[in-house]
């Protein structure tokens, strides 16, 4: 990773329920600002709404971040909108691929959605505790069950090749971090 905060700590598990869950356990605890939680496989991904979202075991992204931001709820403003820009842009930069960003929190490719974000803040009275941000792209999964096949897609299916997640998740973070710093929503 070429960040100082976002990510510098990983928690990796190879499955489990939510890294959404997790990460909100351990935010309660305080643990190192930036701290992300990592899965191969949810068995029970949240999506907005409190749906549930969707992913192949080892083909796709589905991570949390934790930040302990240091901003006013003003600064926080289209925060959503801005995350889907890091990852937007990620993946533009590193592939040459235009995707689109449906308002506030998917990221779509002709109209199918490619990507999600569930951000959830927690406060004690004016002051913001910590910001979870849930998110999961379809990378590299190519089947999609009967509920969502006809709305989601992954960066696989639409171009026919394997997309390396590492790649992806270092840019996102290092694009993120960088939006973070400039917003000074966190400091080094």
């Amino acid at each position: 990773m070429q960040t100082k905060i976002i990510a510098k700590n990983k928690i990796y598990f190879k499955q489990i329920e939510s890294t959404q869950k997790e990460a909100k356990k351990l935010a309660q605890r305080n643990v190192e600002n930036g701290t992300m939680v990592i899965t191969d496989y949810q068995t029970n991904g949240i999506g907005t709404h409190a749906r549930k979202w969707y992913s192949e075991e080892n083909k796709n992204l589905s991570f949390s971040i934790i930040i302990y931001p240091k901003c006013t709820f003003k600064t926080l403003k289209n925060f959503t909108v801005d995350i889907a820009k890091c990852i937007k842009e990620a993946i533009e930069d590193l592939y040459n691929i235009t995707l689109d960003i449906k308002v506030p929190n998917d990221i779509f490719y002709k109209g199918k959605k490619i990507g999600g974000i569930l951000t959830q803040i927690a406060t004690q009275g004016e002051k913001i505790k910590y910001i979870l941000i849930g998110i999961g792209i379809n990378i590299n999964q190519e089947k999609f069950n009967k509920e969502i096949e006809d709305i989601a897609t992954s960066l696989k299916k639409e171009f026919r090749r394997e997309f390396s997640r590492q790649k992806i998740l270092k840019e996102i973070c290092y694009k993120f971090e960088k939006y973070c710093i400039e917003k000074n929503i966190i400091t080094i």
